[in-house]
């Protein structure tokens, strides 16, 4: 019966935004998005489209959405934004994290990327156009993959930070204590795989397209680079998401070593009380602020 319920809900749900997106006007990127899609269709196989596609994609959204935190660094204004004020980034570092990013992208990375068009001949996932679901459809199930990541994300997360496996693993991801955005995947190339694992759950659970591969990797991409930003800017899109961390949440867990698990969400956190430090933290900041004001 709970289960009839559950799918009359979302039945409803699905038809309520079906009607209001009927009202909404065209959007004049659809057909040249759709021309561009057909195009890479007669010109590539899948095996390309799944495997050079999405290295594209994401080598392209990883270093396009580290731009702007890069730039940051040499305004002046947008110094007052930096969570750790007192660690600048240096050219040092970051060269250092460039470096080791190439390593895990081309030889961690791609070889389950070359796996991407197997999954989809197995479980026959369409490519075509005309199979390719709706943005509200697309949205729901990037919104679905990032709570699946993020209970992996708490639990395994947590895990590497036992005292017996952190020196071995996790610590090289903390090897910067004022992170930045490109520091994002800069990790073990174990935690790269035990971490990324839960990257692949959610599109187990709800690939019905190809374009949610790339859809759910530029969304990841963006809310990991945005929490290792290491700027708490105002405005922020992504704060419109439901508990999302945020990178002031996140600045946290690398500036004191614990807390703060989840990689998007602050439930888990809160569930189990490994957010108590940060909200302690947060207090102390705003009764420093009261001061200062008076």
């Amino acid at each position: 019966m709970a289960m009839n319920d559950s799918v009359n809900i979302l039945n409803s749900a699905y038809l309520a935004v079906e009607y209001i997106d009927s009202f909404l006007p065209d959007n004049p990127l659809q057909q040249p998005f759709k021309n561009a899609w057909n195009y890479m269709l007669d010109n590539y196989t899948k095996f390309q489209i799944a495997t050079w596609g999405s290295l594209i994609v994401h080598e392209v959204s990883y270093f396009l959405l580290c731009v702007p935190g890069f730039i940051f660094q040499f305004i002046p204004y947008m110094q007052k934004y930096k969570i750790q004020q007192d660690k600048p980034e240096t050219w040092e570092k970051q060269w250092k994290c460039f470096k080791t990013l190439l390593f895990n992208h081309f030889f961690i990375q791609l070889p389950l990327i070359c796996g991407t068009y197997y999954f989809t001949e197995y479980f026959n996932i369409p490519y075509g156009w005309e199979e390719m679901p709706r943005w509200y459809v697309l949205v729901a199930q990037c919104f679905g993959c990032a709570v699946i990541e993020d209970a992996w994300h708490y639990f395994l997360h947590r895990l590497l930070h036992h005292k017996r496996i952190y020196k071995y693993i996790h610590k090289v991801h903390h090897e910067f204590v004022s992170p930045f955005g490109m520091q994002a995947e800069y990790a073990h190339p174990l935690e790269t795989l035990i971490l990324g694992a839960g990257f692949f759950i959610g599109i187990v659970v709800f690939c019905n397209h190809v374009v949610l591969l790339w859809a759910w990797v530029i969304c990841r991409l963006m809310e990991t680079i945005d929490v290792h930003s290491g700027y708490d800017v105002p405005l922020n899109p992504l704060h419109l998401v439901p508990f999302y961390a945020g990178a002031r949440f996140h600045d946290f867990h690398h500036m004191n070593f614990i807390g703060n698990y989840a990689s998007t969400f602050t439930w888990w956190d809160r569930l189990f009380g490994t957010d108590s430090q940060f909200i302690a933290y947060q207090e102390k900041e705003k009764k420093k602020q009261c001061i200062t004001k008076k």
